[in-house]
């Protein structure tokens, strides 16, 4: 009986894995598949990347007040890149006339990045692309039974939000 209760609970835990690693493979999936239709409509139309708009995106919401903008870690944890991913990014996005860099006033250490008004600009542009592309992308995996169900959950949080 024992060997017998410690078996269903081995088969159980197996069970569980699998259904976790399988949840988790859809999500990359559907990450993956949406990922690559903005990345597409965003270069194609506006030359820039996913990561590129996301960059701009979250400096243009910084303001003057308290916690009003990000350093460098901030921004990296934002768009979930490395600090070095990032700080190249911003380098090209700088080159680009779309950022500027300057060191913070309260702690000379630390370094700011503005959105510049062509940045705002191109941002304003993109982001109907990027919008577009987000909703084709969701209704193209809502067709997938795989996906349907995290469809679902992402529309429901964009709902509540």
């Amino acid at each position: 009986m024992a060997q017998r209760t410690q078996e269903t609970a081995t088969t159980t835990r197996g069970t569980a894995s699998r259904s976790l690693a399988q949840g988790w493979c859809a999500l990359s999936a559907l990450h993956g598949r949406i990922e690559s239709h903005i990345e597409r409509a965003l270069q194609t139309r506006h030359d820039l990347s996913v990561r590129e708009f996301s960059v701009l995106n979250v400096l243009s919401e910084q303001h003057d007040g308290p916690g009003g903008h990000l350093r460098m870690h901030q921004v990296a944890d934002s768009v979930v890149l490395s600090q070095s991913a990032t700080t190249r990014l911003v380098t090209r996005l700088e080159e680009r006339g779309l950022l500027s860099r300057y060191l913070c006033r309260d702690d000379r250490r630390g370094i700011y990045t503005d959105v510049t008004p062509d940045g705002l600009r191109l941002l304003e542009e993109a982001r109907p692309t990027h919008d577009t592309a987000l909703r084709e992308s969701l209704q193209d995996a809502a067709q997938r039974p795989e996906l349907a169900p995290l469809v679902t959950a992402v529309e429901t949080l964009g709902a509540s939000a």
